[in-house]
C-alpha cells in the first residue's frame, strides 16, 4: 500500500535539489520552454513533497510519453500547419494547464486523513490519464486520422479542428489512458487492476468531453482558451474518477 512521506523539510530539501539538477541538465531538450523547465521544476518539487519519488516519477512518465507522442509525424504536421507551436515545446501555461489539479490532489494527500488517500490517488492518475489519452488522440488523430469528424454533428471537418474525433484518434485515445493507468498501478499508486480500469474508462471519457466543449463552448467564448479547456478536463476526469471510486467502494 503507496504511503506519502512525513511531511518534513528534509523530504522537500531533497525535492528541491534533485528537481533543480535534472532542470539544469534538460534545459536543452525539446520539450519545454525555458519558461516552461521552470515551472516543471516547480511542479516536481510538490509532487516529489507531497507523494515521493513514485508521484514525481508517475508525472516524469507522463511528459515523456506526451512529449513522444508530440513529435510523431512532426514534419508532416508542420507541412499541413497542425503542429503544436514552438515546435512542440510547452509553456508554464500547457505545464499547469495539464497538471494543475492533479498538484492540488498531491497537496491534499499530505493533508487529508488516510481513509481519503486511495479516492484522491484515483482522481490524481485519472487527470493524467485524461491529458495523455488526448494528446495521443490530437496527435495521432491529426497526423493519421483517415476521417475526422465534428463530435456534435458527425459532419466531415479539416483535421486539427476543436471538436474533431477520429477512429485512428480515439483508439490512440484509450491506449494512452491504458498506458498511464498501467503506469500508475505499476508504481504502486492504485490499489489494483480495477482502480486502473477506473482510471482509463474515466481518462477517455474526459477527453471526449473535452472534444464536446472544443466544438459547442471554445469557438464562442474569445478567453476559453485551449489550457484552460485542459484544466477543465483534467479537472472533470480527477472529480468524476473519485465520485465513481466512492459510490463504488460505498457499503
Amino acid at each position: 500500500m503507496f504511503v506519502p512521506p512525513p511531511q518534513q523539510p528534509l523530504p522537500w530539501l531533497v525535492a528541491l535539489a534533485v528537481n533543480a539538477a535534472l532542470i539544469s541538465a534538460a534545459q536543452r531538450l525539446p520539450v519545454l520552454t525555458r519558461a516552461g523547465w521552470i515551472h516543471a521544476g516547480a511542479l516536481g518539487t510538490v509532487l516529489w513533497g507531497c507523494l515521493g519519488p513514485l508521484g514525481w516519477l508517475a508525472v516524469v512518465g507522463y511528459l515523456a510519453l506526451g512529449s513522444a507522442v508530440t513529435r510523431l509525424g512532426l514534419r508532416h504536421k508542420q507541412r499541413a500547419g497542425l503542429a503544436e507551436a514552438r515546435g512542440g515545446r510547452r509553456g508554464p501555461e500547457n505545464v499547469w494547464g495539464s497538471a494543475a489539479p492533479g498538484a492540488a490532489l498531491a497537496m491534499l494527500t499530505a493533508l487529508a486523513p488516510m481513509s481519503w488517500l486511495a479516492p484522491l490517488l484515483v482522481g490524481f492518475a485519472a487527470s493524467f490519464a485524461a491529458k495523455l489519452g488526448d494528446t495521443c488522440g490530437s496527435e495521432i488523430g491529426k497526423r493519421w486520422g483517415r476521417h475526422t469528424l465534428l463530435i456534435t454533428t458527425l459532419r466531415p471537418v479539416p483535421p486539427g479542428t476543436e471538436g474533431a474525433i477520429s477512429l485512428e484518434g480515439t483508439a490512440a485515445s484509450l491506449l494512452g489512458s491504458v498506458v498511464m493507468a498501467a503506469w500508475m498501478l505499476l508504481l504502486g499508486l492504485l490499489g489494483g487492476w480495477a482502480d486502473a480500469g477506473l482510471v482509463a474508462a474515466v481518462g477517455l471519457l474526459a477527453t471526449l468531453v473535452e472534444s464536446l466543449i472544443g466544438a459547442t463552448l471554445q469557438p464562442r467564448l474569445a478567453w476559453l482558451s485551449n489550457e484552460l479547456v485542459n484544466g477543465l478536463q483534467t479537472t472533470l476526469a480527477a472529480v468524476l474518477a473519485i465520485v465513481l471510486w466512492l459510490w463504488w467502494a460505498s457499503p
